[in-house]
Formats: structure tokens, C-alpha cells, sequence
């Protein structure tokens, strides 16, 4: 796969494979399966109780450690600098890797020193644990803060964005900065299939709704996103994603859908940013 976005040294493929919640057995097959597929992008954290599955199944592969893109991510329970380098060590152990390509901050937390936990995230990098890091689920006023504050380098935010979960400003910011914006559920758990304007859009490509979803991400500049799937039918449909040619009318359907239904919020979210049409 050539699609790549490339941001101060991160060549992260757009399309990868989200693991949550898969665990064990059906984990180390769903990831087997994709990298025999040409998936070169896989994405785990330690919340997702499932490195060791992933790191078994980069064992297995043929294909070598260095043409696969790893990112994980410490919990955010585990933001004191002690914590986060023993939560990077037991990563790298569960992985069977010394670096991971992309490290992050899985969720922000309230009790924390956050200069200390990035000085920390900044070290990880610097010791070549991670070749690159970023922040998943930080809203913009608390990506401002670690960039332009604490000047962290970072390559990449993680979050949730969709057709129905609008990240116009975020995106604007990551781009600004030379960032990456990886989506997670890109799909909004599969609801995008059951949206009419999307129905319509696929039957016209004689494509799949849920292609149809994805790249409407993976068209745009800077974003890479990472649904979950465990069957190979899935994963050659997400594959399939990039031969759709979405055009300007396209585009214009789904912009005008709501963008305000956010799929994932937990209890120690943060406060989210107002909603971004």
C-alpha cells in the first residue's frame, strides 16, 4: 500500500487496522490475516489488553518488523513519569519490539502534572523507544497547550472523527502543525451503513456504505483512519476503499449531514470541544 501520510518522519499507511475490542486468539488471526493482506498499519494500546495477541502475530508474519507501522498508547491512569516508562517497557516486551513507531497519550487525565508526563513522552522519543509520539482524545485547547506551551514534537492526534462527528478545527490545527489525525471509528459502529445520503452515494459506486465512509477520510490530506476488522471479507472491503473516485456532489452530501454524534465518551473523557460542523 503506497497511501502514506507522511509528517515529520511519520510514514503512517492512511488505512490501518484498529484492534479494540479484539482479544487473544481472534486478535493474533485478524492481524495475521491483515498484514497477509498488505495492511503495513496496525494500532493497539495497553487499555486494549491486547499487545501481546498483536505482538505474536508480527512474530508469525513473514513480512519484517521495519515495514510495519505499530502505534500504542499508555492508559491514562499511568501519566506519572515512572508509570509511563513502565507501561512503555511492558509494551515493548508484550509488541516483542525495542521502538514502537508511534507512542500516545491514550486519554488526557485531571490529575496529572502534564509539563512531567510530556517531558516523559518527549524522552521516550529521544531514547529511540518511540520513533515518533502524539496525544489521542485531547481537545484543541489542550493540543495548543502541549505544542505551543511545552513545544512538544509531536507527529500525530488520535480521535474520533466521521461523517457524523465533525474535526474541521482540529484538523485545521493538525495540519498547521505538520500533524497526522488518525480516526478512529471511522465507521461511527457501523451506523454510517444505515445513513440514507451514504446509501445513496455507494449505490451509485457500487460500493459499500461503509467504503463509502472510509474514504471520505482517506481522500482527505493528513488523515489516516483505522477501522476494526476481524473477517478478511472486511478487511479486502476496507482495502477496496481507496478504488472509489467520491466526487464534488459526493462531498457536498455528506457535509450536510449532522456532525454532532460522537459515538465514544467514556466517564473520564474530557470536556469535549463545542461541536464542529
Amino acid at each position: 500500500m503506497q497511501h502514506i501520510v507522511n509528517r515529520q518522519g511519520l510514514n503512517m499507511p492512511k488505512l490501518g487496522l484498529g484492534t479494540w475490542p479484539m482479544l487473544a486468539d481472534e486478535c493474533t488471526r485478524a492481524v495475521e490475516q491483515a498484514l497477509a493482506l498488505g495492511y503495513r498499519h496496525i494500532d493497539t494500546a495497553a487499555g486494549y489488553n491486547n499487545e501481546d495477541a498483536v505482538g505474536q502475530a508480527v512474530a508469525n508474519s513473514p513480512t519484517p518488523r521495519h515495514q510495519i507501522h505499530i502505534t500504542t498508547k499508555v492508559w491514562w491512569d499511568q501519566l506519572q513519569p515512572d508509570a509511563m516508562r513502565h507501561s512503555m517497557d511492558r509494551s515493548l516486551k508484550a509488541l516483542r519490539s525495542d521502538y514502537v513507531d508511534l507512542f500516545m497519550i491514550h486519554w488526557p487525565s485531571t490529575d496529572w502534572d502534564l509539563p512531567r508526563t510530556i517531558e516523559t513522552l518527549v524522552a521516550l522519543k529521544e531514547q529511540g523507544l518511540a520513533r515518533n509520539i502524539g496525544v489521542a482524545n485531547f481537545p484543541l485547547p489542550l493540543l495548543r497547550k502541549v505544542i505551543e506551551e511545552l513545544g512538544a514534537p509531536l507527529s500525530a492526534i488520535q480521535v474520533e472523527y466521521h461523517v457524523l462527528l465533525g474535526q474541521n478545527a482540529l484538523l485545521d490545527y493538525a495540519r498547521q502543525h505538520d500533524m497526522a489525525l488518525t480516526a478512529y471509528t471511522p465507521l461511527a459502529r457501523n451506523k454510517v451503513s444505515d445513513i440514507p445520503a451514504i446509501q445513496q452515494i455507494a449505490a451509485k459506486h457500487g460500493a459499500l456504505p461503509t467504503q463509502v465512509a472510509l474514504k471520505w477520510l482517506l481522500d482527505q490530506s493528513n488523515v489516516a483512519a483505522i477501522p476494526k476488522a476481524s473477517s478478511e471479507a472486511n478487511q479486502l472491503a476496507n482495502l477496496a476503499a481507496f478504488m472509489i473516485n467520491l466526487d464534488d456532489q459526493d462531498r457536498a452530501l455528506i457535509a450536510s449531514l449532522s456532525k454532532r454524534q460522537r459515538q465514544v465518551s467514556p466517564d473520564f473523557a474530557p470536556v469535549w470541544d463545542a461541536f464542529d460542523e
